[in-house]
């Protein structure tokens, strides 16, 4: 009696420690062990992201953008490096291959001086990128810094700044561009050369006249975002007005002006295009784009190729710029939820 007694507490004590939790030593609750592993799968799935692939993730749904980024990378990394592939100089007077059309040799074909137009794109491309870039500096600068200004100001300096920036919107751009360049590109030339002269004219005259979008859009961002819980809350701390504006408002306005960046890089190719194709950009030795533009338009009728490849790879350029614009749009819209 004694003996089965025993065994039957043995059985018991067994049957109950297999029925612990061996962890925690406790009895589980129904559905918890399936309830532990959904926690861990939640758990693994929701993973904390930075704000870059989170703007990552919004810019990969936008098709057109990734194309135009696509594009884009192929014509930098081939202005960049292309040069050093394509060793033909592009200032190489052949007569013998006047005017030949694309083949083997000469893939894009030659001009009415036997100058290989590969090569001179390649170069060109530099120099219309670098405008564009440097334009695009210079219009984003002065143009956050006067739409900040009129945004935490308020009265007669607001009201200035506002009535400056109409007056510039209200001038007839290109007129003005081709006035200034006339007056003062041979006296630069002078102090600095030829080439830095006229792209130090060129950038200035067309960054000097793309600040206005991007001062009336910060002013914009400034006006609504003074007024947030969080800057009041910064202000009531005794937060400086420098550190309001740097540190709270200006990050958070700063997604609508690299949109508006990305859209003046390409108004700034179009617009160094046109001062060259008019003949008051860079002089005939520097091939850019739009001076190319601008030797074949008397030839469009026997060497077609001559204007169609730089026109090409404006269009690729600027199409492409724009795009990626309305994907940085989209990304950086904190409006848009991420399905």
């Amino acid at each position: 009696m004694t003996a089965s007694s025993n065994s039957v507490r043995a059985e018991l004590v067994e049957a109950s420690s297999s029925a612990t939790d061996p962890s925690t030593g406790s009895e589980p609750r129904p559905g918890e062990g399936r309830g532990r592993t959904g926690e861990s799968d939640s758990a693994a799935r929701a993973k904390p992201i930075s704000l870059a692939q989170d703007i990552w993730r919004r810019f990969k749904r936008h098709r057109l953008a990734l194309v135009g980024m696509v594009i884009l990378l192929i014509i930098v990394i081939g202005v960049i490096i292309g040069p050093w592939l394509w060793t033909v100089p592009i200032n190489e007077i052949d007569f013998g291959a006047r005017l030949k059309p694309p083949s083997l040799k000469h893939p894009f074909g030659t001009d009415d001086l036997g100058q290989d137009l590969l090569a001179r794109m390649l170069y060109g491309g530099r120099i219309s990128m670098a405008v564009g870039l440097a334009a695009m500096f210079i219009a984003i600068v002065v143009g956050t810094i006067i739409g900040a200004v009129a945004g935490m100001s308020r009265g007669f300096i607001d009201t200035a700044l506002m009535w400056l920036t109409d007056l510039f919107l209200s001038l007839p751009q290109l007129p003005l561009l081709l006035l200034i360049i006339y007056l003062f590109r041979d006296s630069l030339k002078k102090i600095v050369g030829p080439e830095v002269g006229v792209f130090v004219m060129v950038v200035i005259v067309i960054g000097g006249f793309r600040w206005m979008p991007v001062a009336r859009l910060v002013r914009a961002q400034f006006l609504s975002l003074r007024e947030k819980e969080f800057v009041e809350a910064a202000r009531a701390l005794g937060a400086s007005r420098t550190r309001q504006v740097v540190r709270h408002i200006l990050p958070n306005a700063l997604g609508p002006v690299i949109v508006a960046g990305t859209i003046d890089v390409a108004a700034a190719i179009i617009a160094e295009s046109t001062l060259s194709f008019l003949g008051l950009g860079f002089p005939p030795d520097i091939p850019t784009w739009g001076r190319m533009l601008f030797d074949a338009k008397d030839y469009l009728d026997i060497a077609p190729y001559w204007a169609l490849f730089p026109g090409m790879l404006i269009f690729l350029t600027v199409l492409s710029i724009n795009y990626i614009g309305d994907g940085l749009r989209d990304a950086l819209d904190p409006r848009r939820v991420l399905g």
